[in-house]
């Protein structure tokens, strides 16, 4: 079996990068890791990860006057390619052909990824700004060498959400299921039966966003999204009744498996601590179809404390939460809290 990303950039990082950086700069505290982008980052890479944007990444966090010349001093004496694989290379984002050890100060990499400084602690609104992706792409790489321990600090500090947003968060999952299950049927009932269809698949993506607030593990974007479910330890149950609704023929096999899986994220929600009522789904009106009950969703509210938190706009919760859009998602500087929030 050939070496993950992560491994070949760590043999990178020991057998070039450090002795080049020691030799230059004995004594520099400094931190080394594979961060970022990358499924190597997640764990996840394959050799078909390796068809574009590739080759040998790690990030470098030294002292705040020291950037631009470790920078430069790699740049010059770098090696074209490393065990066969290539050190400098064009990126997407990026065509230039140049090395990929990203120089930079814990700070300016925090900001960089999340569009906050988390060398600090986190208001309310700039945590309402966070994606899972984004804060697994500090927290889910391998740490080769931190001198400082501010990478730690980042990673301890970013490890959850305070409890009552927490609380919100998931609160506000459940609002969003409640907002739409009963459209599965209702389209079907009237012939629509993609429409149906549509509605369903949203419902699960939603699902498997609660499911990782439930075990307090940050959802990766998209492409990962299902893997990363799956794995989890309690809320991984649910799959199977995703799966289900998914594949279901019709409206009401799509509904049956919606709901398996959200009785089974109830439990798994009790389990963790977090208050739950005993069935989060009942009739929907006179209709025949299910909806979530109000009570899953004011059952979490009505157990959180923090004024800031309480005021917060039910049903809009963090920025992936309220919208799907990729170009505001993976971009910093358009990710905002919800229009009426308030900060921390």
């Amino acid at each position: 079996m050939s070496p993950s990303g992560t491994q070949l950039s760590q043999s990178y990082f020991e057998q070039v990068v450090r002795p080049v950086v020691e030799a230059r700069w004995p004594g520099m505290p400094y931190a080394a890791a594979r961060l970022g982008s990358g499924s190597e980052v997640l764990g996840l890479d394959d050799e078909r990860s390796r068809d574009h944007d590739w080759g040998l990444r790690l990030d470098l966090l030294v002292p705040a006057d020291r950037v631009a010349q470790v920078d430069a001093h790699l740049d010059e004496v770098l090696p074209e390619t490393f065990a066969g694989h290539p050190v400098r290379f064009p990126t997407t984002w990026d065509p230039s052909i140049r090395h990929r050890v990203q120089v930079s100060t814990a700070r300016d990499l925090a900001l960089a990824r999340l569009g906050v400084d988390a060398t600090g602690d986190l208001g309310v609104t700039e945590w309402l700004t966070l994606t899972g992706q984004a804060v697994l792409e500090l927290t889910a790489g391998k740490v080769f060498v931190d001198h400082t321990g501010q990478l730690d600090g980042i990673r301890r500090r970013l490890a959850w959400y305070p409890d009552d947003l927490w609380r919100h968060l998931v609160a506000t999952d459940w609002a969003r299921l409640a907002q739409e299950l009963p459209f599965v049927g209702r389209t079907g009932e009237r012939g629509d039966d993609l429409g149906s269809r549509v509605v369903a698949a949203r419902l699960a993506g939603i699902a498997l966003h609660l499911g990782h607030l439930l075990e307090r593990c940050w959802p990766p974007y998209a492409k990962w999204l299902g893997t990363s479910f799956a794995q989890l330890p309690r809320a991984g149950v649910a799959a199977t009744s995703l799966e289900s609704a998914l594949g279901a023929a019709d409206w009401q096999g799509r509904e049956d498996g919606l709901v398996s899986a959200l009785r089974q994220l109830s439990a798994v929600q009790a389990d963790a601590g977090l208050p739950a009522v005993d069935d989060p789904v009942g009739p929907f009106w006179d209709r025949p179809f299910r909806g979530v009950r109000d009570s899953a969703v004011t059952v979490l509210a009505e157990r959180i404390t923090d004024p800031v938190v309480r005021a917060l706009p039910r049903g809009v919760g963090a920025v992936e939460q309220w919208s799907d859009n990729v170009d505001v998602l993976t971009r910093p500087a358009l990710r905002r809290a919800p229009r009426g929030s308030s900060g921390g």
